[in-house]
């Protein structure tokens, strides 16, 4: 079935995206507003986007009304922000932070997460989360009702019991992160796995010489 998206309002646009989309790494960004106010909110639509130089991506969508939300507000007015992956037993104080709150209401605050401070940034990094990355605003836009977010990570914290300091291998399975589905609530774990070699073209092609001809 083809859906043309030139004549698709943008609810059902993201109705199909968000459904098919998945699953989607959660980035818990954590942001202090220039009023010293603290703020926690998830974002779904997230990935790194290279490691030279070290880049993260966040679509942050605005209030109907236009209005940026107040992550994004933060984020633009601050140009900083950290980046917390979501481990499953954060999860239900990771969907707290997601009620439609004031920008005075501290979410940290009112569900009692632990934070710790972040080495080079104001905004806290949330003490329980396997990952945070301290990141600094390299640009933003907006295109329609998204501001498109690009950071570049300045420090990348890890617990230890999760990466082999010398080899740098981390224990990704160990970290038990939950990642965004479809639907309203709906999310996974990352247990259920498999592995695939990435082919090489050179023996691939010794592969092809080395058949038999007729």
């Amino acid at each position: 079935m083809h859906f043309d998206f030139s004549v698709l309002a943008a609810p059902e646009r993201y109705k199909l995206m968000a459904a098919a989309i998945t699953p989607r790494p959660i980035a818990w960004v954590t942001t202090v507003s220039v009023d010293g106010i603290r703020n926690a909110a998830p974002y779904s639509f997230f990935n790194m986007m290279g490691s030279e130089p070290p880049l993260v991506a966040i679509g942050m969508m605005r209030r109907p009304d236009g209005t940026h939300k107040d992550s994004a507000r933060n984020v633009i007015d601050t140009r900083e922000f950290v980046v917390n992956l979501v481990a499953e037993h954060d999860a239900a104080a990771m969907n707290f932070t997601c009620i439609d709150a004031p920008p005075e209401y501290d979410e940290l605050a009112h569900a009692g997460i632990a934070v710790t401070p972040s080495l080079a940034i104001a905004p806290p990094r949330i003490a329980s989360a396997p990952v945070a990355m301290e990141c600094r605003v390299l640009e933003t836009f907006d295109k329609g009702a998204t501001t498109v977010v690009l950071g570049e990570v300045l420090h990348f914290h890890i617990e230890e019991a999760l990466v082999d300091p010398a080899r740098l291998h981390v224990d990704t399975l160990a970290m038990n992160l939950v990642a965004r589905m479809h639907g309203a609530g709906w999310y996974t774990r990352s247990t259920d796995l498999f592995q695939l070699e990435r082919p090489s073209f050179a023996a691939e092609a010794d592969a092809t010489k080395a058949l038999p001809t007729r």
